[in-house]
């Protein structure tokens, strides 16, 4: 018997060993391996895209603030605290979609093109309102009506997808989420354009906006990330149905301003209740997250939103009754710092934190 000491590697047995070499070593390293670099390459940048954008747009606003405070600009609680939304809650919003889903790519647009449309809102929110000032405020608009379509592809194929987890929820409330940017970019429009919609005289108008870009957005996003831990865990069928309710109420409350004053302060206090809920699942998710960071943020989280919700409810129920005891510029000063940098910024910030301890996810 013949025997060899070459080394297997260079044995020539077709068509066996050919194929399979070339199915393992080509195929397998250009699946696993190629596409492993490339989703941790885009990972690494999309890490340094959001600290990046939310840091330099904290920087900016924080400058607004202090020149509001000054005399200097004409900027009032209500413009700084829109403002703090595409400078800062956007960014990261859209940064953690994309952790806990899918980037489509209207999303890999409207993230590239962010920067300049916020930058467009802080003009248009800088000048008095006018065609100047709605002008700009289109720019934003553009963010906004990106984020939309990829929010309807979303939805589309949440209605597909057959995922446990709580994939489907999770997928409708980023889809719905992304829609109410669309709405909110509409109504800054309108405001700056120093439009009146139905007779709705300002700052409801440009509070509407704001509505939608915390209440509607930054919270259906942290809704339905809390709902992707939870399902990881097996702990998520109780949230399902509040995630949606988060998700999809504030379109109501702001429906309940055409349709009638009962409708939206039932529509509210519905929402309020369906945030505090949220909140306790949030507290809970955040006792068992990995990061020690995260935990900490997120339990913070959960104690402002569940205070915010008190104020909004109590607001709703005056507003309906003809009472003065909370006015709109005394909510914008407690219960909008409360759910704008409470809940929003650090509840968005403690899943993004924990979501980079965890390996990044294709797909839902």
């Amino acid at each position: 018997m013949k025997t060899t000491s070459e080394p297997d590697s260079e044995k020539q047995i077709p068509p066996f060993g050919r194929n399979d070499n070339g199915r393992i070593d080509r195929n397998e390293n250009s699946r696993i391996g190629r596409n492993d670099d490339l989703r941790i390459g885009r990972n690494d940048k999309r890490d340094s895209w959001a600290p990046t954008c939310a840091t330099a747009g904290a920087a900016v606003w924080a400058g607004m603030a202090v020149l509001a405070r000054m005399g200097i600009a004409r900027l009032g609680a209500i413009e700084l605290l829109f403002l703090f939304a595409p400078l800062v809650i956007v960014p990261m919003g859209m940064e953690l979609a994309g952790l806990i889903g899918v980037r489509g790519g209207l999303d890999e647009l409207a993230r590239r093109l962010q920067p300049v449309g916020a930058s467009l809102a802080v003009v248009a929110m800088w000048l008095p309102p006018g065609r100047k000032a709605g002008l700009a405020a289109l720019g934003w608009l553009l963010i906004c009506v990106l984020m939309a379509g990829a929010g309807f592809v979303e939805l589309v194929q949440a209605l597909s997808v057959d995922a446990g987890g709580g994939a489907r929820a999770t997928r409708f409330a980023m889809g719905i989420a992304r829609v109410d940017l669309a709405v909110g970019g509409a109504w800054l429009v309108a405001s700056r354009l120093g439009m009146r919609p139905m007779g709705i005289q300002e700052p409801i108008g440009l509070l509407t906006a704001v509505h939608f870009h915390f209440a509607g957005f930054a919270t259906a996003i942290i809704a339905a990330a809390t709902l992707h831990f939870a399902g990881k865990r097996g702990d998520h069928q109780w949230l399902k149905p509040v995630v949606l309710v988060v998700a999809g109420m504030p379109l109501v409350v702001a429906a309940g301003f055409v349709i009638s004053p009962v409708v939206k302060m039932v529509a509210a206090i519905l929402f309020s209740l369906s945030v505090a809920v949220l909140a306790v699942a949030v507290r809970a998710c955040g006792r068992t997250v990995q990061d020690a960071t995260a935990r900490v943020l997120l339990q913070l989280a959960a104690g402002t939103i569940f205070a915010g919700m008190v104020l909004s409810a109590a607001y709703a129920i005056a507003d309906y009754a003809g009472s003065d005891v909370l006015t709109i510029p005394q909510m914008a000063r407690s219960h909008g710092i409360l759910n704008a940098f409470g809940f929003c910024l650090l509840g968005l910030l403690g899943w993004l934190i924990e979501g980079n301890q965890q390996p990044a996810i294709d797909g839902l």
